[in-house]
């Protein structure tokens, strides 16, 4: 197998050893053809702290995997206009850079799960990527929030997806007469199920084993209640 060449930091007696995303690394991860036929990179599991370099994939791939790492800020990426999904489970995340819908004006999905956005406030920036259709947040502080469903459906008019559950018609009426903003498309609302304990634990655990985009919609379209 090829030799990566590494740079750490932070390093010295007694100190943590951290990966960066160089140009290097970048074009020796795994590059392929998922399921869904997207082109995406596998760039997992580098203990990486920040995001950098990605200007090296020249726009070329519709999905980026940044899942398992170490990194604090969603930010610092390059105009990647085909790119139409970016996963970052089981990061540090505990900001959403300003303005990034400058780099990413088609992304469609944003998978979020395990990292540290803890407030409301905190997800302010993703009004700045309006073309958003599934957005997952589950195991940030910040869904334990009042109102946050609501919040989030009140800055992503184009929402159909929230933590692996439809966006409801009455939840999109609900968001925007508390927020003021959003949209909603005619439809008849569709009540929540019931659910039992055992199928909680079920669903909690299909979505903690979730890696992929395909595993995501596969969960989505099993049309799950909340987990609670």
């Amino acid at each position: 197998s090829a030799t990566v060449s590494v740079l750490y930091w932070g390093g010295g007696q007694g100190g943590v050893y951290q990966m960066r995303l160089t140009a290097d690394l970048i074009t020796k991860c795994p590059q392929y053809t998922n399921p869904l036929k997207e082109r995406e990179i596998d760039l997992r599991g580098h203990k990486i702290p920040e995001i950098e370099n990605l200007g090296v994939l020249e726009d070329g791939f519709d999905s980026i995997d940044l899942s398992d790492n170490e990194i604090a800020v969603l930010g610092n990426m390059p105009v990647m206009k085909r790119v139409k999904t970016i996963m970052v489970h089981n990061n540090k995340i505990e900001k959403i850079a300003v303005g990034l819908y400058q780099s990413l004006p088609e992304i469609e999905s944003l998978v979020m799960n395990n990292n540290q956005l803890k407030e409301l406030k905190d997800l302010e920036p993703l009004a700045d990527l309006p073309s958003i259709q599934r957005l997952s947040l589950l195991g940030n502080i910040v869904t334990r929030q009042p109102d946050y469903r609501l919040f989030v459906i009140s800055k992503l008019p184009n929402l159909k997806y929230l933590d692996f559950n439809r966006v409801r018609p009455a939840e999109r009426e609900a968001a925007t007469k508390k927020f003021g903003k959003g949209t909603i498309t005619p439809a008849a609302a569709i009540p929540q199920p019931s659910i039992s304990q055992a199928e909680k634990d079920r669903i909690a655990d299909l979505i903690r084993n979730a890696k992929t985009l395909e595993d995501i919609k596969r969960i989505e379209e099993q049309e799950l209640p909340p987990v609670h």
